[in-house]
């Protein structure tokens, strides 16, 4: 009988929803400061994971959920990316409220 093989899970920040890790969006400061999202689930630094949910993002972005996982003040520019990230990426018919 094959062994049942181990799937590392995550939790949103924002809805704290537990799912596998490879379903989340991985978004990560960097140890010189800088805010990005980690496409490969391995980049260096402090990481905080994000479900498809516009409104996991919409909270995320403009509530600073973002900013309390990331222990960082999230610049205009990052949040305009992790927007412009999402928008193309994950949903591509998502309102930014503005």
């Amino acid at each position: 009988m094959p062994r049942k093989r181990h799937v590392p899970e995550r939790s949103c920040i924002a809805c704290a929803k537990k799912v596998p890790k490879l379903e989340l969006v991985r978004v990560v400061r960097t140890p010189q400061g800088i805010v990005t999202v980690d496409s490969s689930g391995k980049a260096a630094g402090r990481g905080a994971y994000l479900c498809g949910s516009p409104d996991c993002w919409k909270r995320a972005l403009d509530k600073g959920g973002l900013e309390r996982s990331l222990g960082v003040e999230l610049s205009a520019t990052d949040r305009d990316q992790m927007r412009t990230f999402y928008q193309e990426t994950i949903v591509t018919d998502w309102k930014v409220d503005e």
